[in-house]
C-alpha cells in the first residue's frame, strides 16, 4: 500500500497544475474564514458575519462542512487530471510494462482519493477549531465536540465524489470531456427533479424518496443538509412569521449507505474499464 502510495505522490510532486489548484482549495477555506471574521461598517453600523452565531459549536461542524463541499470541484480537477494524464503521457502503459498490475494502478489512483480526502477533513477540522475557538460562545469541551457526525460526512461526501471522478477519468481518458460529463450528469439529476416534481404535482406520487435519491449526486448532496435554516436568526424570523422548519439536519445513514455503494461500484466500474481495455 505505502510502495503504491509513494508512486502517486511522487507523481503529485512534478504536477505543478495539481499543487496549484490544490493551494487554491485549501486557500480558499481560509478565505471564506477570513471574509466572514472582517467587521464591515454600514453608515455607522459595524457588522461581523462571525458575530452573529455561525461559528459557535456546534454549529460550526455544520455550517463549514457544508460551505467547504462546495469546494470540492477543485480537488475533482486534480483528480481527473492525475487520471487522464496516464493516458495524455502513456505513464499508465509505462508502469504495465515496469510490473504494475492493473489492480495495483486503480489502487494507487484510489489511495491518493483516500488521502486527498482525509487531508482535506483534516484541514477543515483544523480551521474549524480555531475560529470556533475564537468566536464561539460556547467553549465547554462537551459542546466543542458535538455534532461532529459533519465531518463524517464531509469526509463521505468527498471520498464518493472523487472516487466518481476517478471513474470518469478513467472511462473517458480525457479531463476536459471527463469534467464535462460531471457537469452534464449534474443536470441530468436537475432534470430529473424537475420531472419527479411535476409527477407529484400532477399525480401526487412522490418519487424522490423511491428514485431521486438513489442517484449518485444526490445521495452524495444529501449528506450534509443546507444549515441557513437552522440558524437561530433564521428560524426566529420565520417563527414571526408564522413558518416552521421540519428538517432533519443529522447525518442520514441511508445517504450514508447510498454513497458508500455508488463508490463501492465507481470503484469496481473503474477496475472493470481498466481490465478490458487494449492499452
Amino acid at each position: 500500500m505505502l510502495r503504491l502510495l509513494n508512486i502517486e505522490l511522487h507523481k503529485l510532486k512534478f504536477n505543478k497544475s495539481a499543487k496549484a489548484i490544490s493551494i487554491v482549495y485549501f486557500a480558499l477555506i481560509c478565505f471564506i474564514a477570513l471574509i466572514v471574521s472582517i467587521e464591515f461598517n454600514f453608515g455607522g453600523v459595524k457588522f461581523r458575519v462571525a458575530d452573529q452565531g455561525i461559528f459557535n459549536f456546534p454549529f460550526i461542524w455544520h455550517f463549514n462542512s457544508w460551505v467547504a463541499a462546495w469546494l470540492k470541484i477543485f480537488f475533482a480537477i486534480v483528480i481527473v487530471s492525475i487520471v487522464a494524464n496516464e493516458y495524455s503521457y502513456r505513464t499508465l502503459k509505462q508502469n504495465l510494462i515496469d510490473g504494475l498490475s492493473k489492480k495495483e494502478f486503480i489502487t494507487s489512483k484510489y489511495l491518493a482519493v483516500i488521502l486527498f480526502s482525509v487531508v482535506s477533513t483534516v484541514f477543515l477540522f483544523l480551521v474549524s477549531l480555531i475560529l470556533g475557538l475564537i468566536f464561539s460562545d460556547y467553549t465547554e469541551i462537551g459542546i466543542i465536540f458535538s455534532d461532529m457526525q459533519y465531518l463524517l460526512a464531509y469526509f463521505i461526501k468527498l471520498l464518493s465524489f472523487f472516487t466518481f471522478c476517478m471513474f470518469l477519468g478513467i472511462w473517458v481518458k480525457r479531463s476536459a470531456f471527463a469534467l464535462g460529463f460531471l457537469g452534464l450528469w449534474q443536470v441530468v439529476e436537475i432534470l430529473i427533479a424537475a420531472v419527479f416534481q411535476y409527477i407529484k404535482v400532477k399525480t401526487e406520487v412522490d418519487l424522490f424518496k423511491s428514485v431521486y435519491n438513489f442517484l449518485p449526486l444526490n445521495a452524495m448532496s444529501d449528506l450534509i443538509v443546507e444549515p441557513f435554516t437552522r440558524f437561530g436568526a433564521v428560524q426566529s424570523a420565520a417563527s414571526q412569521l408564522g413558518e416552521t422548519f421540519d428538517k432533519n439536519y443529522d447525518l442520514e445513514w441511508s445517504a450514508v449507505a447510498i454513497s458508500l455503494g455508488w463508490m463501492i461500484l465507481f470503484l469496481y466500474w473503474s477496475y472493470a474499464i481498466l481490465k478490458k481495455r487494449d492499452l
